[in-house]
């Protein structure tokens, strides 16, 4: 049930107008349940008439997607089985369409399999868009309609074998009201990727090598015109000139690319010379995130930035005018405008901040008034808890490393820390609530999660300065946040432990191994140990090629620095996790880093998650894992 909350209100919840005492110097723990709770409500869409929202809930430690309606009606929960709900969009009011993939067996090898599916909300009916010709991967919806209809487009492959025409991807377009479909576009040798402009023109082709080692781009005026090779380009060669949007003017796009700093910007593109003009935006000193598209298909609303923090720069006026509206009647807190209704009449707010799980809110400009759809934790509610902000330190070599910091509340002086890396790596942090890095500082650490070099975010020059120094200079940045903090005084450099996922599992194994004398322990959440092992792992996936070659690039001395080689190097206890369900990183890569470790009587503990997966979406096992991790860290390094 919707709640209509008074702008005081609101206020007082977040902190913003609370008196001092609501949140004292050194609030008491909370129990670590509160920190495991999977958030109520995930990303949250609007349908177009702003009469219902389609998002993932929580209920019994699990997700589902549901449909809600916004008069307290009860959920719609959307049966998607025991397969992965990667994504879901409006495609006019009463109908959605949803991208879900599951792990088959193929000729004895894992594949992954990925297909569109459409669901009418009002009558629950599912509607197939794909044939069971579909093949690999079936869920690129390319086009929506945008006149009310149910007619969508999606690019899908009908064969697994690239001897066979069906193996590149043709587009159909379907009317999920009546299942009538036809085919808009052929399937094109070579073409693995098509797109289309607002009026559901198919006018673009990314083409592709086999191997995925070489691309080329096709592209066309319009459907009356032929396709022809614009631009071409290899690895370590410069990127394809790829539009972000095509626009009403056929002659013009939009594009993302490199200014002469090396941080990507937005520039209108001449789609006759494939030359970029003048540019539009760009974030001093940080890559832009993309575009907020407008519902006409042909316009953008706004720009997405990552500065210290996700934001959209509203370039759009009357979006402008909301954002302002909106963050003027919360203060102490971050308005995010999440989702819009066709005529605006309607947003989903989302009011919280890196120290704060927060909540989404329903917004109306007409009366100014915000109400609660939900917070997304019970037992949490709207307070705010530790504080993050980020900080800026020199590595050995001089460069400039930006970490986010965030301190246990009342507390700054030579406190224990634990180094957070995050995975990816090409990825970054920044200031967002993390219920990992808020529930160490709650049990009295300071956590700081370093943007290592090969982060992104921080323009191309930067990501390149990762290359080759997979488990060497980037260990080295990991390092030297403890220098830093420790010359801060905010750090005890005697009290340190690395606790990572993915990748940054990949680090804290590399540290136990490597940098054991600079560490009290260390924890590793589905990491990688084996380099090699992982390269095999990569020719499962459409064009390895260009997979292994990265792969390389990042660590040409692949047994060099994968730490299962050399399990007689680790010097101080390890905690490892990892769950059976695991799509992204194979289980294999904590079992036999286990095994050799407990076969050299190394201080190991290792834990499997029998129905956990990368992204830990059951409650049960972020529970576990915290628990886990409390009494590892309670013994190894103490608060």
């Amino acid at each position: 049930m919707l709640r209509v909350l008074g702008l005081g209100v609101v206020a007082a919840a977040l902190g913003g107008a609370a008196p001092p005492q609501t949140v004292p110097a050194t609030p008491a723990r909370l129990p670590v349940e509160a920190f495991a709770e999977l958030p109520r409500i995930d990303d949250p869409v609007l349908s177009p008439d702003g009469q219902r929202f389609a998002a993932k809930i929580s209920g019994d430690g699990k997700q589902f997607l549901a449909i809600t309606t916004m008069d307290g009606g009860k959920p719609r929960l959307i049966a998607t089985g025991d397969v992965d709900l990667n994504w879901w969009r409006w495609v006019n009011d009463e109908w959605l369409v949803l991208g879900i993939g599951e792990e088959i067996q193929v000729q004895g090898e894992p594949w992954y399999v990925s297909r569109a599916l459409g669901v009418n909300v009002t009558t629950g009916k599912y509607q197939q868009i794909v044939g069971r010709d579909a093949a690999q991967n079936a869920d690129d919806v390319i086009w929506t309609a945008r006149d009310g209809s149910a007619r969508v487009m999606i690019a899908y492959q009908t064969s697994i074998y690239s001897n066979e025409i069906g193996f590149w991807p043709k587009v159909d377009e379907i009317d999920l009201a009546t299942g009538k479909r036809r085919t808009v576009q052929g399937p094109r040798a070579g073409v693995h990727d098509w797109y289309a402009d607002g009026d559901g023109v198919v006018r673009m082709g990314i083409g592709i090598s086999e191997d995925g080692r070489s691309r080329r781009l096709l592209y066309r005026p319009g459907a009356d015109t032929a396709f022809r090779v614009v631009d071409r380009a290899k690895r370590n060669e410069s990127r394809l000139t790829v539009p972000a949007m095509f626009l009403r003017d056929k002659t013009k796009a939009l594009v993302i690319e490199d200014d002469e700093g090396g941080y990507s910007a937005l520039y209108e593109l001449d789609l006759a010379t494939l030359e970029p003009g003048k540019q539009l935006f760009a974030s001093k000193g940080h890559d832009i995130a993309g575009l907020v598209r407008g519902g006409d298909g042909f316009s953008y609303l706004g720009v997405r930035v990552e500065e210290e923090r996700p934001e959209i720069r509203w370039t759009d006026p009357e979006m402008a005018a909301m954002q302002t509206a909106v963050s003027g009647l919360v203060k102490g807190a971050r308005v995010e405008i999440a989702s819009l209704s066709r005529d605006r009449s309607r947003a989903i707010l989302r009011v919280g901040g890196a120290d704060a799980p927060g909540a989404w809110f329903l917004y109306t400009p007409s009366d100014n008034v915000l109400r609660l759809i939900a917070e997304n934790s019970d037992a949490i509610g709207m307070r705010r808890l530790h504080p993050v902000r980020t900080i800026r330190y020199k590595a050995r070599d001089g460069l400039e490393i930006a970490a986010v910091l965030t301190l246990p509340r009342g507390k700054k002086d030579k406190l224990p820390l634990i180094v957070m890396p995050h995975g990816g790596p090409f990825a970054r942090d920044s200031e967002t609530w993390d219920w990992w890095t808020q529930f160490m500082a709650d049990r009295g650490y300071a956590v700081v999660q370093p943007n290592y070099r090969g982060s992104s975010g921080y323009g191309t020059p930067f990501t390149k300065k990762g290359e080759g120094q997979w488990g060497l200079a980037m260990q080295d940045d990991l390092n030297d946040a403890v220098k830093a903090l420790a010359d801060l005084g905010i750090a005890d450099p005697a009290r340190v432990c690395m606790v990572g996922a993915s990748y940054g599992g990949y680090a804290a194994m590399r540290a136990a191994q490597r940098d054991g004398a600079k560490y009290r322990c260390a924890v590793s959440y589905a990491g990688v140990s084996d380099l090699n092992r992982m390269l095999g792992h990569q020719r499962n996936f459409l064009f390895s090629g260009s997979r292994t070659d990265w792969l390389r690039e990042q660590a040409p001395d692949l047994k060099g620095v994968s730490p299962v080689n050399f399990p007689e190097d680790v010097s101080i206890p390890l905690l490892l996790m990892h769950g059976e369900k695991d799509r992204v990183v194979p289980i294999v890569q904590s079992r036999v880093l286990a095994q050799k470790l407990k076969a050299a009587s190394k201080d190991v503990t290792y834990v499997v998650q029998k129905e956990g997966d990368h992204h830990f979406s059951r409650a049960e096992d972020r529970l576990e894992f915290l628990k886990a991790l409390e009494a590892f860290l309670a013994k190894h390094n103490p608060a």
